[in-house]
Parts: structure tokens; C-alpha cells; sequence
């Protein structure tokens, strides 16, 4: 059985040495044998059919369950980068091709997000033990992207500058309404009312997260400025100054694209400004991963620019800015990943071994999308009336710094968890 990948294996990895075990203990290697080795073993004949026949779910499902394993001090990080960064798409074999093109074709069905369902994907993902996300995010808890002002800043240093970029954006003044759609644990909720002074209404469909970002107010006094929902924001009828949403689109689901536009559209005050913050695929539209959508997020969908910027003009909604991270969330996820790797054993007291491999592999495989597979992020900026803005960009950058300042004196975070 080991034949079909041999195959493929010597057409995909065309950089670096890849050195495979197959089953029978008989060492492949493939690549043009530069580099550092990257060591895998394949155990049994079944694994290497599995992978052979739709590695895009089954290589991660193998690598949990111990079918698929790395050895000789290589990482499934190693593995992983090898294999995207030497693979052009037109490579692929034609049965992974096929396999590509049917998901494409179904999503709509699979990324069918209704309320009630919303609230069940959601749970899956971010429901797990605050004490998990404890180990790897920074102290505030920021679960998306971070904005790297220098290459060496800490990870805590970017994703504050990450709520300021945002806040900087949105153009906020003391005592205006801001809605959070997807606020997670409440930091850049909190951040936009203790430093810009607004009202800050957040709705999320995690009920731990929801626990967390109310509890968290509560302790620092905000809770007059600063709300908390248990909520889905197709649900709220209000009227807002600014509307902000960081890394909720990605569960929206293609299908649901236009909805979510006019659903803002009809939030958002006639002078109202909002920033959507999300993953980009930068090749276009393309289909969840089979793994990802299995175990990590199901329901959800990476949209590209090309599907979401004609919802935004047809909900009578006007651009004023796009923004591309490009490596930003790469860096962010290698962060990630090391401070898992370093609590890995509280990881494992907290679930089992199969959680902590599956882990490994989300948080590897996400950094090298980032790092070889063109995936970025996307903020987009948009208003109902195009002179609520200054003329130029220097607004953002000189907000910035006035934010900076205030910030900068604000003692340093502590952990988020109320356990």
C-alpha cells in the first residue's frame, strides 16, 4: 500500500529532505536533499493508504492518533513546513484535487450556521477549559492575530497594539456606543472603554467566554461601561456608533455573508464607522479543511476579499480601508505554539495525549498556512456616509500614539482566568 504515496510523495517534495519510514522500516527520502532531514515515520499500511488517499483529513488524524508519528528531533511543525513550502497547488495529485473540488462544492451546506447552530460550533472551540487557552495566548487572552510593530516585540507587547491599531481605526470619542460583535474574553471590549472612555456592548455565543468578559468587567469596575452578552448578534436591534468584529467572520459561513452585512448596516448609526478583522485566503475562494472542520472549527470558513467585499457593497455600505497583515499571524502562531509546547504536561493533565497532538497539529499546521500557504488577514474599514473620516490616513497613525501614551501607564495585565 505504501506505493500510491511513494508516488506521490517523489512528485509533491521538490525542497529540503524529507526521510520517510514506511511500515515495513524501509527509509524513503524525497526532495532534492538539501537541508536538515525532516523525520516521519508511517507505522502501518493503513496509515499510508489513508494519507495516499486524502491526506488533507486523515494526515492530522493519523499524526493524533500515533499511526503517523516524527522522530530523529523533528517536530509535525518540520513535517508540515516541508510539505507546503515544496508543493505548488497544481502539484497535487488528482485525487486530492477531486477531493478539494467536492468540499468546495458542498460548503454551503457544511458552513449552514443558523442561530441555534451557531451557538453549537461556537461551544465546540471555545467552551474547552479556560485553563487550556491560559497556557498559550498572552495575558489578556487575545485569540486572534496580533499586529507586530517589530519583529522581536513580545507576543503581549503586539496584541496590545493590535486592540490600539483597531481602536485607532474606528476613531472613537469618549461616551459613543461601540458594538463588539464576537468579543471572546473581553479585551479589546475592556480596552475600548477604560482608555477611549466609550460604551461597550459585546456579544458572544460562548458561554465561558461570556462568564470570563462579565466577571472581568466586574473586577475592574467597567461593568457600567462595559457589557457583556451571551448573544447572537443577528438578535440585537440597537444602534451604534462604531461596530467592531476580530476574528468572529471566520464562523459566519459563506452562506451567511450577506446577512452579516445587513444585519451591521442596519446597527450602524448614519455616521458610524466599523472594522472588520478576519483570516484572508489571498488565492481566493477555496474550502475549509477537511481535519480543521472535523476537530477544531466546525462550520467555519477563511474568506477571501474577492467573496466578502461584494456583500459589503451590496448592503449599501461604503470602503473606506483595507489593511493586509501579511506574517503577522504566522509570528503570532509560532508564539502560540512554543508556550504550548513549553506547558504541554498541564496540557495533557487538563485532557489526554490525543488532545495534545491534536493540538500540536492545529497550531502547526495553521503557522504554516500563514508562513507558506498564503493565508493573511484582512481589516476592512467601512462607513455609511464617506465624510464621517478625515481626508488622509495620518488620523489612525496619530490616534496611535495618543492612544500609546494613555496605555503605556496602565499597570501590566494579569491572567484573565476567574477559576
Amino acid at each position: 500500500m505504501y506505493g500510491f504515496l511513494d508516488r506521490a510523495l517523489n512528485t509533491l517534495v521538490t525542497k529540503g529532505t524529507l526521510r520517510v519510514t514506511d511500515p515495513g522500516g524501509i527509509v524513503h527520502d524525497y526532495g532534492d536533499g538539501s537541508g536538515v532531514p525532516v523525520n516521519l515515520h508511517i507505522k502501518t499500511p493503513i496509515a499510508a493508504a489513508k494519507v495516499a488517499a486524502d491526506a488533507d483529513l486523515y494526515f492530522g488524524e493519523l499524526y493524533m492518533d500515533g499511526s503517523l508519528d516524527v522522530s530523529g528531533g523533528s517536530t509535525i511543525y518540520d513535517v508540515i513546513a516541508i510539505l507546503m513550502e515544496s508543493t505548488p497547488t497544481h502539484r497535487l495529485p488528482k485525487v486530492a484535487k477531486a477531493a478539494y473540488a467536492v468540499r468546495k462544492a458542498i460548503k454551503r451546506v457544511d458552513q449552514y450556521n443558523p442561530v441555534g447552530k451557531a451557538k453549537s460550533n461556537v461551544a465546540h472551540h471555545y467552551d474547552l477549559s479556560g485553563k487550556l487557552y491560559d497556557l498559550f495566548l498572552d495575558r489578556d487572552r487575545q485569540y486572534s492575530c496580533a499586529y507586530f510593530e517589530t519583529d522581536d516585540g513580545s507576543l503581549e507587547d503586539a496584541q496590545l497594539a493590535k486592540k490600539r491599531h483597531l481602536a485607532a481605526k474606528l476613531d472613537i470619542k469618549p461616551g459613543m456606543k461601540v458594538l463588539d460583535i464576537g468579543s471572546g474574553w473581553g479585551g479589546l471590549g475592556l480596552y475600548i472603554a477604560e482608555i477611549c472612555g466609550a460604551e461597550v456592548t459585546g456579544v458572544t455565543l460562548s458561554e465561558e467566554q461570556h462568564k470570563v468578559s462579565s466577571e472581568r468587567a466586574k473586577q475592574r469596575g467597567v461593568s457600567d461601561r462595559a457589557q457583556f452578552h451571551l448573544k447572537d448578534y443577528r438578535h440585537l436591534d440597537q444602534k451604534f456608533d462604531r461596530i467592531v468584529s476580530v476574528g468572529m467572520f471566520e464562523h459566519v459561513g459563506v452562506g451567511h455573508f450577506k446577512e452579516f452585512f445587513t444585519q451591521v448596516n442596519g446597527l450602524l448609526k448614519d455616521d458610524g464607522v466599523a472594522v472588520l478583522h478576519s483570516i484572508n485566503r489571498s488565492d481566493g475562494p477555496g474550502a475549509t479543511s477537511a481535519w480543521i472542520k472535523k476537530y477544531i472549527f466546525p462550520g467555519g470558513y477563511i474568506p477571501a476579499l474577492s467573496e466578502v467585499l461584494p456583500h459589503i457593497e451590496k448592503a449599501g455600505l461604503y470602503v473606506t480601508d483595507v489593511e493586509i497583515l501579511r506574517l503577522h499571524y504566522a509570528k503570532t502562531l509560532r508564539e502560540w505554539g512554543n508556550r504550548f509546547a513549553a506547558h504541554r504536561d498541564r496540557a495533557k493533565e487538563l485532557y489526554d495525549e490525543r488532545f495534545c497532538r491534536m493540538w500540536e497539529f492545529y497550531l502547526a499546521a495553521s503557522e504554516c498556512a500563514f508562513r507558506y500557504g498564503g493565508m493573511n488577514n484582512f481589516q476592512i474599514q467601512f462607513v455609511k456616509n464617506q465624510h464621517v473620516l478625515p481626508l488622509t490616513r495620518n488620523y489612525i497613525f496619530e490616534e496611535e500614539e495618543r492612544l500609546r501614551v494613555i496605555d503605556s501607564k496602565l499597570p501590566r495585565l494579569k491572567s484573565v482566568s476567574v477559576d
